[in-house]
């Protein structure tokens, strides 16, 4: 562990590095962020496979992408930022058009976590009050990152004091050539989800579950990302790329298969498994230059993808969605794990 820099309030920032093989991963307490994670290609080439930053100040001056991000206290969309509990009706700052996105505008991302050292790994504490961004509740959040073999493992849990809603997700952004390899075009992802759920033109869902079979979206097997992105068909145009949550088909609450990505020209291969009933895929459509990341490097349109293994969006607005309800006496737990080996 080492004080990478402080934020404007004067408030230390610590980041961690995790080692395991030839996998070393540095994660941090502004945003309980994931920084860094370098394995190596075919050739035993070392590359970091997620966008990030050099500096400390870096991501603090980022406001819009959440690189490496743990997002809360709901992660993706609230639909005008409302919905009502126990009959009451509460209202989150908007900052996504008209809706609410990642907790609002000062959701977990942009906190400084508490953070101690586990086994193989560290444990990042928050405690959101009740009314943060107007959300009922004292939260205890906690995430740990434990690196185990070629296994990067994200523990989830938390606790409240009133019933309240949460979405904890991370929002690493992945590009398994290399952070500064260009597009992710050419990789491949697969998706075990036979349905996702459609959105309108505000990327609100829809309340359906529609199957993916005979559309773009469908992953079942291994695809192209570039191969379909700019298909003439509605959704896709409506989100400017992949911007979709995918109903998956293992359990919820068991560690069930999520999706696969694969870079033929490095042969880095990553396999996303979790306990969540959803993931969303996003191609990095928002991405447009005007960050730059290590090496000089512009993140352009495309230069990453997202895995971001959650809850539906906008589940307080949709009773047949899996809940997303917490109430006092409950803990909720989620685990999700990112393993990453070499096809030669």
């Amino acid at each position: 562990m080492s004080i990478w820099g402080h934020t404007a309030q004067g408030t230390a920032v610590p980041i961690y590095t995790l080692k395991s093989g030839q996998i070393e991963v540095r994660v941090m307490a502004y945003g309980a962020k994931l920084v860094s994670i370098r394995t190596p290609d075919r050739a035993g080439k070392m590359a970091d496979v997620v966008l990030g930053y050099d500096t400390l100040q870096d991501y603090l001056n980022d406001t819009k992408t959440h690189f490496g991000d743990i997002v809360g206290r709901y992660g993706n969309r609230i639909a005008l930022g409302k919905f009502s509990l126990d009959g009451k009706s509460y209202q989150i700052p908007i900052n996504n058009g008209p809706n609410a996105l990642h907790g609002g505008p000062m959701g977990f991302d942009r906190y400084v976590w508490q953070s101690r050292e586990v086994p193989n790994g560290v444990e990042f504490t928050l405690v959101s009050p009740d009314g943060d961004m107007g959300f009922p509740g004292q939260l205890t959040a906690h995430v740990k990152y434990m690196l185990e073999g070629n296994t990067l493992r994200l523990d989830y849990s938390a606790t409240t004091d009133k019933d309240t809603v949460l979405n904890l997700t991370n929002h690493a952004y992945f590009n398994l050539n290399g952070d500064d390899k260009g597009n992710i075009l050419n990789q491949e992802i697969q998706i075990d989800a036979a349905k996702y759920t459609p959105t309108d033109a505000g990327l609100i869902p829809t309340g359906e579950l529609a199957p993916v079979v005979g559309t773009p979206l469908d992953f079942h097997k291994p695809e192209v990302i570039g191969a379909r992105i700019n298909d003439n068909y509605p959704p896709l145009k409506l989100a400017g790329g992949y911007d979709f949550n995918f109903v998956l088909e293992g359990k919820m609450g068991t560690l069930h298969p999520a999706a696969t990505a694969f870079d033929p020209e490095s042969g880095r291969k990553m396999t996303v498994e979790t306990t969540e009933p959803g993931v969303q895929f996003y191609s990095g459509n928002s991405l447009d230059g005007s960050f730059t990341g290590r090496h000089g490097v512009k993140y352009e349109r495309n230069t990453g993808f997202c895995l971001e293994t959650q809850h539906f969006p906008d589940s307080p607005n949709h009773p047949n969605f899996p809940s997303t309800e917490l109430h006092p006496g409950q803990t909720f737990r989620s685990t999700t794990t990112f393993t990453f080996s070499v096809v030669k």
